[in-house]
This record gives C-alpha cells, sequence and structure tokens, in this order.
C-alpha cells in the first residue's frame, strides 16, 4: 500500500499564537503514524506563487493520513491554524 502525503502550503498572519498550533499539532500527528518530513525551513520558488512556509508529513497510507486530518483531536488544533493563518492543505497519495 502506498504511502501518504499531507501537504500544507501556509503564511503565518500572528506567530505568536501559530506556534501554540506548532506545539499542539505535533503529540497528534506522531500519535497517527505521520513522521515530518518537511517543516518550515528555507524555500525558493521556481514558479508561480506559494506561500511563506511548506509542510510535509509522510503518512503511512492515506487512510491514516485523512484519519487524521478529520480527527477530533485535531480539528480543534486546527482551529488555531484557521485563525492565524492563511493555509492550503492537501493529501496525496504517493507511488509507493
Amino acid at each position: 500500500m502506498p504511502k501518504a502525503y499531507l501537504i500544507g502550503h501556509i503564511t503565518v498572519t500572528n506567530p505568536t499564537d501559530y506556534a501554540e498550533y506548532v506545539r499542539l499539532d505535533t503529540p497528534i500527528i506522531e500519535a497517527a503514524g505521520g513522521r515530518f518530513l518537511v517543516r518550515g525551513g528555507e524555500s525558493e520558488v521556481l514558479e508561480g506563487n506559494f506561500k511563506q512556509r511548506h509542510v510535509v508529513v509522510e503518512f503511512p497510507d492515506i487512510a491514516a493520513a485523512r484519519a487524521f486530518y478529520l480527527s477530533p483531536a485535531y480539528q480543534r488544533v486546527a482551529q488555531i491554524r484557521f485563525e492565524n493563518a492563511d493555509s492550503d492543505m492537501l493529501i496525496v497519495e504517493g507511488t509507493s
């Protein structure tokens, strides 16, 4: 079964409160089998327009990624992100 990746493109509008989101989402992601591959860091736009921060989390499969995102625990924490950032999130299935 192919792995899945949760990908987020984020522009933080309130860094102080957004830091609380980062602190709280990490244990939920890890408990769901997620592993951060990219979390912020330097990036360079080669084509198009992107937000300032990028996150890639690997999950065992698409069902695990979807279950994490839709979980009540994460949705409560996601409210902090909604209030303190402009973000695009997607789940994509890997090739193997």
